[in-house]
């Protein structure tokens, strides 16, 4: 028993209770308290559809505080949640690797270009781009990139036919 046991790497008393059958099964988590917070965390869950199991302790924690109840753990809230399927899915399971198959091509070599924009969407469901600038210019030798630099003198006055103020 005791080279068997150093083998697994158990200690023998363990070993022989297995063999003997007196150790039990460990069962399922159930609380019998799980079931009065199970409508709260439901409610949240369904007024705040894109809160993940933390936030929605949080409120629940503050909702039991005022009602003079005891702060319950965010692992057990994650069980409950876990149990009756109320989690988030999972944004990235797996992300794909993106490989660059194009060939990009400068008019000469030690040009910088450097290219500003951004995208929003408004509540209507518009989706507004603006990307105003596309410019290049000289790096110079063994310095850094400053927005100091020489520009040419009409980088950032270029206005396309669909831009409008913001």
């Amino acid at each position: 028993m005791k080279a068997v046991a150093d083998t697994l790497g158990v200690s023998r008393s363990n070993l022989h209770e297995r063999v003997r059958g007196k150790t039990k099964p460990r069962r399922r988590y159930h609380k019998a308290q799980d079931a009065a917070l199970l409508p709260l965390i439901e409610r949240l869950v369904a007024k705040r559809p894109t809160y993940g199991y933390r936030r929605i302790t949080a409120v629940l924690n503050r909702k039991l505080r005022t009602d003079g109840l005891a702060p319950v753990n965010h692992k057990r809230v994650y069980r409950i949640m876990q149990a009756h399927n109320l989690l988030l899915a999972r944004k990235y399971t797996e992300r794909p690797e993106q490989t660059h198959d194009g060939k990009v091509v400068v008019m000469r070599s030690n040009l910088r270009w450097c290219s500003d924009g951004f995208e929003f969407t408004c509540w209507n469901g518009d989706v507004v781009r603006h990307g105003p600038t596309l410019r290049n210019r000289p790096a110079p030798p063994n310095s850094i990139p400053s927005d100091t630099a020489p520009r040419p003198a009409n980088a950032g006055n270029h206005r396309h036919e669909n831009d409008r103020d913001l």
